[in-house]
């Protein structure tokens, strides 16, 4: 075998050999046996809730040890398809086995970077909220591109969403908006995501075809568990419920189901209107003002260690990435300084080298700190 591929598969096969160990494939394997006991139980579904964290964890767990098992068995088979090829003199085979190689070398690298989330909330579903800023319509308009680029990504990955509330402009746009994304370890991969985004286009609302620049906000918080203990006393609570709306004001529901919550003390204010009743949508919104409240909580306990440590703390939640569509197309973020010249991609959900390369900044930033 050619020695530098003979090196690469070697490098390969340690990559996947310090992500088997993280993982750890005995726990893993174990974890999947106990998970399909539960899942066979006849009561399982008695507490849907309870039922529907065991399957989908289960189906996580399964895919994860697939993957890697897979991953594992591609390597050694494109040994003896090298080996082959170069017996036979069969350069169709030899490059089709380097396409497989850079495939491997990329799903590799990709499953490496999940094990880098290992901060304590990274295994939870995330809350994403988005928010136009400083722009205008333009910036609602921004706003609306983002959210549809998360759940594109979202889609992309099969993971579900779900929608809790979509507040929108009276032009285009959205002010903001608040879902979820129901996947394991969604926090710790979208979290990185968290900060200022800015378009630069010609704004399509604007008559005379001038330059604008628009800014929207993204917040991403872990869903709480029922381990999580958040005191919210119902005295600092204001309640209001209203109708649900559509775009324009368009109504879209006949009773005043919709329920906003305010947070007096810390004057966070939730919403959410996609479920049918009013008790299910103010349950909703309890959950998401929990996770925003338990974010809070961590962000002041980061700052008195930040503190102590004489540390200012990290940048990365402001400014993070600049998308152009005009003079020339190009997304960047500021931090990573990854760069890639289709923004078109980008805003329909190809985030993912984003996101990795976000996760291994954090993970060094981290380490030079500490």
């Amino acid at each position: 075998m050619n020695p530098d591929v003979a090196a690469d598969l070697k490098d390969l096969s340690a990559t996947l050999a310090g992500v088997e160990a993280v993982m750890d494939l005995e726990k893993l394997r174990a974890d999947v046996a106990e998970l399909e006991e539960q899942a066979g139980l006849p009561d399982l579904w008695d507490d849907q809730e309870r039922a529907q964290q065991v399957t989908s964890q289960l189906a996580y767990k399964q895919s994860d040890l697939r993957k890697v098992t897979e991953l594992r068995q591609r390597i050694e088979d494109l040994e003896v398809l090298y080996e082959l090829a170069e017996e036979e003199g069969d350069d169709s085979s030899v490059e089709e086995a380097d396409a497989e190689r850079a495939k491997l070398r990329e799903q590799i690298s990709s499953l490496e970077v999940r094990t880098l989330l290992s901060g304590e909330y990274d295994e939870r579903e995330a809350l994403v909220t988005v928010r136009a800023e400083a722009g205008g319509v333009d910036a609602a308009d921004f706003a609306e591109m983002l959210m549809r680029m998360y759940l594109r990504w979202a889609e992309r990955h099969g993971y579900p969403t779900d929608v809790y509330d979509t507040s929108y402009a009276e032009e285009a746009g959205i002010k903001s908006a608040t879902f979820r994304v129901r996947s394991p370890f969604a926090y710790g991969t979208l979290s990185v995501e968290q900060g200022t985004h800015r378009l630069v286009r010609i704004s399509p609302f604007d008559n005379q075809g001038r330059r604008q620049t628009s800014f929207a906000g993204v917040e991403v918080v872990p869903v709480v568990e029922q381990s999580d203990h958040v005191e919210i006393d119902e005295k600092d609570l204001r309640v209001d419920v209203y109708r649900s709306s559509g775009p324009g004001g368009q109504g879209v529901n006949t009773t005043d189901s919709a329920v906003r919550i305010t947070h007096i003390p810390t004057g966070i204010v939730v919403s959410c209107q996609n479920e049918r009743s009013q008790l299910q949508n103010k349950a909703t919104a309890m959950g998401v003002l929990q996770a925003k409240l338990l974010e809070r909580k961590r962000q002041e306990e980061r700052a008195k260690m930040d503190a102590l440590k004489g540390d200012s703390g990290s940048s990365w939640g402001n400014q993070m990435r600049s998308y152009v569509l005009h003079p020339y197309q190009m997304v960047k973020d500021l931090r990573t300084e990854h760069e890639v010249g289709n923004p078109g991609n980008v805003l329909d959900g190809e985030i993912d080298d984003f996101l990795e390369a976000g996760i291994r900044w954090r993970r060094q930033s981290a380490a030079e700190a500490s």
